[in-house]
């Protein structure tokens, strides 16, 4: 079975986590423990989360003066080669040597004239107290929103068009490879007005984007890894309950948090309605359960 498994932001790095490089580390070797099961039969590939990591290097960036700040494109290029090998290596330690690992850098386009360039609400970077958010907001010319208890930058996030490299990613995955790619949403780039291919200063909705990719290889199930083991109607109320199994016809995004499950649940089923696979939403540590179909949130067609 052909399988896009898109791995939250929980398997790089936990809330409240410092941002270093072991702590990513010791994450990725859990999910490469849960993935690497998965190899055998299967044609996997994996996409991944970046806003931390992003966020990270653009606050690096800003303490030399010398230059001006990478611009995001240029950042989520830098996070994708430095994830992907992480993943890369962390499973070539757990399955046979003869196992072919690709990352590729991968290229998202997206349309200049979306008018989410004009509603910034993607949060990237750390979470912050809302005095120093604020502090950083008025330093670096910064939008910031609320998010849990603190505060974080937010960017544009306008949807994704087309995966420019979906064909070596074909080519790699006919071959038996596993394929990193489309990290963080993709590296988002547009056309110019004088039809130029340039990089934007925004974040793609990884889920979005991994269930375009999905789409664009006619994968067979979409699985999105994250921190809870399922969909929830009512969450954080009295009368909240877990989705088992639903016909994505039946389910709508807005129901949903935006910040949080909604765009999860917006790509599910747009895979789901558009190819007649299936799609599941829960824990990372469910992973090999969720594409038996014996747990998390399974989203069918209707």
């Amino acid at each position: 079975m052909r399988i896009v498994i898109a791995l939250g932001g929980n398997a790089l790095l936990q809330r409240g986590e410092a941002l270093t490089a072991a702590n990513q580390r010791e994450n990725v070797k859990l999910a490469a423990r849960h993935i690497a099961p998965l190899v055998e039969g299967n044609e996997l590939v994996i996409s991944h989360g970046n806003g931390p990591q992003v966020g990270l290097l653009a606050l690096q960036a800003n303490a030399y003066s010398e230059v001006e700040p990478y611009p995001l494109d240029v950042l989520g290029a830098q996070t994708e080669g430095m994830i992907g090998y992480m993943i890369e290596q962390e499973l070539g330690n757990l399955l046979p040597f003869e196992q072919p690992f690709a990352t590729i850098l991968t290229m998202v386009e997206v349309d200049r004239t979306d008018p989410a360039f004009d509603d910034p609400t993607k949060p990237i970077g750390p979470v912050y107290p809302e005095a120093e958010a604020r502090r950083l907001a008025e330093r670096h010319g910064w939008s910031i929103a609320p998010d849990g208890d603190g505060w974080r930058r937010v960017v544009p996030s306008p949807l994704p068009q087309r995966v420019f490299e979906i064909r070596p990613i074909r080519w790699l995955i006919e071959r038996g490879v596993v394929v990193i790619c489309t990290g963080g949403g993709g590296i988002p780039t547009m056309y110019a007005a004088d039809g130029t291919l340039i990089g934007a200063e925004v974040v793609i909705d990884k889920d979005l984007a991994s269930a375009l990719l999905a789409r664009e290889l006619g994968a067979e199930m979409l699985v999105m890894a994250t921190d809870v083991d399922g969909v929830y109607m009512d969450w954080g109320t009295p009368t909240e309950r877990r989705i088992d199994r639903v016909e994505a016809d039946r389910l709508r995004s807005g129901d949903f948090p935006t910040g949080s499950m909604g765009p999860k649940v917006e790509a599910a089923c747009a895979f789901v309605l558009e190819t007649g696979g299936w799609a599941a939403i829960g824990a990372l540590s469910d992973l090999g359960k969720m594409v038996a179909g014996d747990a998390g949130t399974i989203i069918v067609p209707g």
